[in-house]
C-alpha cells in the first residue's frame, strides 16, 4: 500500500489494544504497524497475545473481541513483552481510532513512554466526512469501501484487524481531504499537540 505524500518521512505506529474487561483494564492483545517507508505491507504488522493477571470477563469475550482465557493461557505476561512493545512505539507518532483511549491504556502499562504526537482517525474522520451519523471504525471501513481482506483471518475487533483498518482509514482520509501535514495535525491531533495559531497582527 502506497503511503500518502503528507505522511512520507514520518515515523508512525498505528496501534490497537484489546483488554480483559476488568477495571483498570489489562492489555491482552496489541498490534503495532510501523510506517516509515513509502509503502506498507500487512506482513510488517506485529501482534502480541498477552496473559493478564486477572481473567478476561465473559462479556468482552462475547461482545467485543472474542478472545478467551484459554487463548491467552500459554502466552507471555505483560512484564515479559513490555520492553519489546515499548521499543516498537518509542519515537513514533501514535495513530489509533479513538486514540485517547489507546494512549491512556498504553501510558498506564508503559509509564516511561510518551508519544511525540498522537493522530486520531476518529477525530480526523469527523473533520473530513462530517455528518455521517456514526464513526465507529467498522462503519467507516464500510463507508469508505476499504479492503480488509488481508486481515480477514484476524476477525473484526481483534487488534490486527483494527490496526490495519485504522491505517487504511488514515491514508484514505488524508487523500480525500487533500491534507498537507500541518492540516492533518490540526484536524487529527488532540488539542495539547496542536501548536497555537500565530496572532494575525494588531487589531488597531
Amino acid at each position: 500500500m502506497i503511503v500518502p505524500n503528507a505522511l512520507r518521512g514520518k515515523n508512525l505506529a498505528v496501534v490497537d489494544v484489546e483488554g480483559n474487561g476488568q477495571t483498570p483494564p489489562e492489555i491482552i492483545e496489541i498490534s503495532i504497524l510501523a510506517v516509515s517507508r513509502e509503502t506498507v505491507v500487512v506482513e510488517e504488522m506485529r501482534s502480541w497475545l498477552i496473559r493478564p493477571t486477572r481473567p478476561i470477563t465473559p462479556i468482552v469475550t462475547r461482545k467485543v473481541h472474542g478472545i478467551t482465557n484459554a487463548d491467552v493461557a500459554d502466552r507471555p505476561t505483560w512484564s515479559e513483552v513490555s520492553e519489546e512493545i515499548q521499543a516498537a512505539l518509542t519515537d513514533r507518532i501514535l495513530v489509533a481510532h479513538n486514540a485517547n483511549l489507546e494512549r491512556r491504556v498504553l501510558s498506564e502499562h508503559l509509564p516511561s513512554w510518551t508519544p511525540p504526537l498522537v493522530l486520531d482517525t476518529l477525530r480526523l474522520a469527523k473533520a473530513v466526512w462530517p455528518g455521517l451519523g456514526g464513526y465507529s471504525l467498522e462503519k467507516l471501513v464500510t463507508h469508505a469501501g476499504l479492503d480488509t481482506s488481508a486481515v480477514a483471518d484476524h476477525g473484526h475487533h481483534r487488534a490486527g484487524w483494527d490496526t490495519w483498518a485504522a491505517w487504511q482509514l488514515l491514508a484514505r482520509l488524508v487523500e480525500e481531504g487533500e491534507l498537507a501535514w500541518d492540516d492533518l495535525v490540526a484536524a487529527a491531533a488532540p488539542a495539547e499537540f496542536v501548536p497555537p495559531k500565530e496572532p494575525q497582527g494588531r487589531l488597531w
